[in-house]
């Protein structure tokens, strides 16, 4: 019917409650009973569409992880040299980490927390994340702007010399370390990786 709004699904609903409860209250005092509340329905019903609480906190980590990966697919996709999306993906996810760490605190707890437990939230999004990257070094080896000796080890070597930029429980680790620094030393290592792609020593 013309001028009729589509009420969002029951689910999709509990997702937004829970995302603010997320935020404001943190994810240990978040509640399926004060989620539960909000929604106008038992905590038994929200055991339907979430089977625990950690699924509930989760599926918010997902949506967030979700607008990541729609970014670093848009870079991957990107008509642009290697070597500079390279550079534009590893900047992308270490800047998102650090900007959600620093306005939306809540919501970074919650992601480091699901990565220190190897939720499946967080190991499909490090899956999504590497068959970006692996796209890029393989479009880098076909430019002949990459030489790496073997695909796995670049791919992994690329990972751990970014490591502390861009895994969430590294990131808390360094909250109190000022940005620019943190931003100094990354783009030191973003060189290093590139020459050492570049010139086939990995």
């Amino acid at each position: 019917m013309l001028g009729s709004t589509q009420k969002p699904s029951v689910d999709a609903r509990l997702l937004a409650i829970a995302g603010a409860h997320l935020r404001r209250f943190g994810r240990r005092r978040l509640t399926v009973v004060g989620v539960a509340e909000d929604a106008g329905m038992t905590h038994a019903n929200v055991y339907r569409y979430f089977p625990s609480k950690s699924d509930l906190v989760d599926a918010v980590v997902a949506q967030w992880l979700k607008t990541l990966e729609v970014d670093l697919a848009a870079i991957a996709d990107a008509p642009d040299p290697a070597d500079d999306k390279l550079e534009r993906l590893l900047l992308a996810v270490a800047h998102a980490h650090r900007d959600c760490l620093e306005s939306d605190p809540n919501l970074f707890d919650a992601y480091a927390g699901a990565a220190q437990a190897l939720r499946p939230v967080v190991r499909k999004h490090r899956a999504r994340q590497r068959a970006l990257l692996e796209r890029v070094l393989d479009e880098g080896v076909a430019a002949d702007a990459f030489r790496p000796r073997d695909r796995e080890r670049a791919a992994a070597f690329v990972i751990d010399a970014v490591y502390r930029f861009i895994n969430p429980v590294a990131v808390r680790a360094d909250a109190e370390a000022p940005r620019d620094v943190l931003d100094t030393r990354l783009s030191v290592m973003i060189r290093v990786i590139l020459r050492s792609l570049a010139s086939g020593s990995v």
